[in-house]
């Protein structure tokens, strides 16, 4: 492998681009794949087959070729705002699926890290959180404190921005309220139609763990709906 492709791989992943790392195993061959990019020498014959491997989100040997593909791709970033039991099992699953996860609560008492070790952890309210955080259309939200206070701020700027997901808590009653408030707000009945509330797939479980698990399952959907 070329120092040329060392050096653009480390500096794609410094900059957290999205791509793919292209060689061929008979030769030591390598170039990389960037989506809009055109491929050189034999490379480009397989194009087409790269790219369906880079939107799969699947390394591996291209069929019928000695063509490996090694996909970089950030993971899904998860902000969880209200860091109640619900949360630490939400985490737990997230963790397991290597999302990224911040939580955002101004409580102190509630978002600590002797009761989330090892999360990232903003103590502010959500419109002054995301200042500090980078977001994009692979960023998901995840509202469970159940008071406007907090959750309408960090569900408008979800709506502004384009998030693959956004889910919040409570029963059907308050989420009539919760879209009544943001269409007062300004959003259109279309903004906020897309917001899953009641939150999470109805598994008809009770308990936070099992609220947890409808709403990862339905994170996970959502991803692979909208391939992010």
């Amino acid at each position: 492998m070329k120092i040329e492709i060392i050096r653009e791989t480390l500096k794609n992943k410094s900059l957290k681009k999205e791509f793919a790392l292209i060689t061929n195993l008979i030769s030591g061959d390598s170039e990389i794949f960037i989506p809009g990019r055109n491929l050189t020498g034999m490379f480009s014959k397989y194009f087409d087959e790269i790219e369906k491997k880079f939107h799969s989100n699947k390394s591996g040997i291209i069929e019928n070729s000695e063509i490996f593909v090694q996909i970089f791709k950030n993971p899904i970033k998860v902000i969880i705002v209200g860091a109640g039991d619900i949360s630490m099992y939400l985490i737990d699953f997230a963790k397991n699926l290597n999302f990224e996860i911040i939580i955002v609560d101004p409580r102190g008492s509630f978002a600590s890290k002797e009761r989330f070790p090892d999360t990232k952890i903003i103590n502010k309210w959500p419109n002054e959180a995301f200042n500090e955080i980078e977001t994009n259309s692979k960023t998901a939200l995840v509202t469970l404190t159940h008071d406007p206070k907090i959750d309408d701020s960090a569900l408008q700027y979800a709506l502004k921005n384009n998030f693959f997901y956004i889910g919040a808590l409570g029963s059907k009653k308050t989420h009539e309220k919760r879209c009544f408030r943001l269409i007062e707000a300004g959003f259109k009945k279309s903004d906020v139609e897309i917001i899953n509330g009641p939150i999470g797939i109805k598994l008809g479980g009770k308990s936070p763990s099992e609220i947890a698990l409808s709403i990862i399952s339905q994170i996970v959907s959502e991803k692979y709906k909208n391939k992010v």
